[in-house]
């Protein structure tokens, strides 16, 4: 909704107008404002369209998280960098299901940005390698599957990684 800088300069002025509170011994004003404050803090760091699109994604409402990326007109300047990552990461999501070489694209966009959570990136990294291995590549997508089996400490792509082995062994 706002730029990164106008979130800072808000959340700025509202800390200051807490501080004023807190002089008046406005205790109470004070801490809500402070917490007002933080609200615009977070966005800085988690940007609320993404977080929306993300909402979307989960309930598998392609269109709908598609929408909310597309509220994000200037990513480079919009976003800091790990946000930058997760928009191409959302991007290179959606367009797997229809255009794969789109989908390559902002994929290794967003693993070159970086991801916060070693499990996006592992995600990130198995979408990769099954591009790889449509496109007969079956060195790279080894080196991509080995990688994402790296990152997925908690085994949630377990299924996905022997799924993909299985069809990587009929190349």
């Amino acid at each position: 909704m706002f730029n990164k800088n106008i979130k800072l300069v808000l959340a700025g002025l509202i800390a200051v107008w807490s501080v004023y509170q807190f002089i008046q011994g406005n205790i109470m004003n004070g801490v809500s404002i402070l917490l007002l404050a933080g609200i615009f803090i977070l966005l800085y760091f988690k940007n609320e369209f993404i977080l929306l699109a993300f909402l979307q994604l989960r309930k598998q409402n392609f269109p709908g998280a598609q929408k909310y990326l597309s509220y994000i007109k200037n990513p480079e300047s919009a976003l800091i960098t790990k946000q930058q990552g997760y928009y191409n990461y959302l991007h290179g999501i959606m367009l797997s299901q229809t255009n794969i070489t789109q989908a390559e694209k902002f994929l290794r966009k967003a693993v070159k940005l970086g991801l916060s959570m070693d499990h996006d990136l592992a995600m990130a990294k198995l979408q990769l390698a099954g591009i790889a291995m449509t496109k007969r590549r079956k060195r790279e997508a080894t080196n991509l599957m080995a990688e994402a089996k790296k990152l997925d400490k908690q085994g949630m792509l377990k299924e996905q990684m022997q799924m993909m082995k299985k069809q990587m062994k009929k190349i």
